[in-house]
């Protein structure tokens, strides 16, 4: 008989177990669990994305700025980030009451264990953080990007939660961000462009055709995103009802519309259909529905991610031809996907499919509003950030280790390996265990 059966029989014999689950949603907090699991896949989808889009002495590099999102940002969530963002305080900035999870126990808030809302924000704190990532591969030094990550991650991204999402002065102003285009795309895509601006372009940009190395990589990353952003947007209801089923099919909609829209600019443009230009697409469409996905209708959903594209596609051929090197186009993707889906989002949002208003010129300006503040927060607050974080570690790696590529130098591995393995010989001046290895794979003549 497992313990939880056992729990009300305790307590008839006076054992003094409480347990409160009377108020328990089962349907909600299963659907939250499912959503907080494919937000967290989206990290995974996130590393994949990227590490297919660089250089492939860059992949581990690339990819591993995501996977170490995970472990920093989650720890740094959990000791002051949720706190900030969702303890009673004020209009800028929560309290300390949940500081390393403290007054967090097994309680139920409108249906929902507490600490099932810290874990699928969580999720949302460490994707925002391993996005900016993007627009600095290739040549930031990983120990100053774990430092950004752990700084930035709580002064920016906790505040701006706090302000959306958590009662702030944006919220009583009637901005709308359903499940992020404030708080993540628009943040991490203005943060982005700081650091790549600060850091300065890569020595070969403009000079070297920089390929991606694997491009199926990223349209298994563009794939894992599109499916974790039904939970991204559907969890975002907070509840299994009609309007995470709306979010979900907006998230379905809204992208199939960008994807289109990119490939009929890429045929009138090039002549041809690129793989990257689709996945870029994919991810444009879910960063603009975003901020409305249930608040609109999926026609509008469908306007939302045709429209959204736009401006996005001819940033990303502007910043091609200039000396910005965002490496990835965060900025292209995000900051101006996300600013296009926040101010669409204050046009076509409507009463009857679950918003708080209907659309109007209004709506238009308090998106704008908000989306300007988040701007300026989130420029301003980045490159304070990244001054400090330089006094520390060096922002930027030696061009001796960034034309040699981060993974060997900075990792002490690669992504692929072209031998077989490598000789080991015995070391005489130290144990008669001890090997070093000889570089020539096996077989090779001396």
């Amino acid at each position: 008989m497992k313990m939880r059966k056992l729990l009300p029989l305790l307590g008839f014999l006076g054992f003094g177990f409480a347990f409160a689950q009377a108020d328990l949603n089962a349907a909600n907090t299963t659907w939250l669990m499912v959503s907080t699991s494919f937000v967290f896949l989206m990290v995974v989808g996130l590393a994949f994305f990227y590490g297919g889009l660089v250089r492939r002495k860059n992949a581990l590099n690339t990819m591993m700025m995501s996977f170490i999102a995970l472990g920093i940002v989650g720890l740094t969530w959990a000791v002051i980030g949720y706190s900030l963002a969702y303890a009673d305080g004020n209009q800028f900035l929560g309290g300390f009451s949940y500081f390393m999870l403290s007054g967090i126990g097994l309680d139920i808030s409108d249906g929902i264990p507490v600490l099932l809302d810290f874990a699928f924000q969580g999720t949302f704190a460490i994707i925002t953080a391993a996005l900016l990532s993007g627009a600095i591969v290739e040549r930031m030094r990983f120990s100053a990007y774990m430092i950004f990550i752990a700084l930035w991650s709580v002064l920016i991204y906790a505040p701006l939660a706090k302000w959306v999402w958590g009662g702030g002065f944006l919220d009583r102003l009637g901005a709308i961000d359903f499940a992020g285009g404030t708080v993540v795309h628009i943040n991490a895509g203005i943060a982005a462009l700081v650091l790549a601006l600060m850091l300065g372009k890569r020595k070969d940009y403009g000079k070297k055709a920089m390929l991606p190395h694997q491009v199926p990589f990223a349209l298994l990353g563009a794939g894992l995103l599109w499916f974790g952003w039904f939970g991204f947007n559907g969890g975002s209801a907070y509840a299994a009802d009609q309007f995470a089923v709306l979010a979900m099919s907006n998230s379905l909609l809204a992208p199939a519309a960008a994807l289109v829209v990119w490939a009929i600019l890429d045929i009138w443009r090039l002549g041809k259909v690129t793989a990257v230009g689709l996945a870029t697409a994919v991810v444009i469409g879910l960063v603009g529905i975003t901020p409305g996905a249930g608040v609109v209708s999926p026609v509008s959903s469908i306007l939302i991610g045709a429209l959204a594209v736009l401006p996005s596609y001819y940033v990303f051929i502007w910043r091609a031809g200039s000396s910005l090197d965002d490496s990835l186009d965060v900025f292209a993707a995000h900051g101006v996907g996300g600013l296009s889906g926040a101010l669409l989002t204050g046009i076509f949002v409507s009463t009857a499919w679950g918003g708080p208003v209907n659309g109007s010129l209004s709506q238009f300006f308090i998106q704008g509003l908000a989306a300007l503040i988040a701007i300026v927060y989130s420029a301003v607050g980045t490159f304070i950030i990244a001054k400090a974080v330089n006094l520390l570690a060096p922002l930027r790696v030696e061009d001796k280790l960034e034309a040699q590529g981060l993974d060997v130098p900075l990792h002490g591995e690669e992504a692929y390996s072209d031998g077989e393995g490598a000789l080991l010989i015995p070391v005489k001046a130290g144990s008669s265990t001890s090997r070093t290895p000889v570089t020539k794979p096996l077989g090779t003549k001396a």
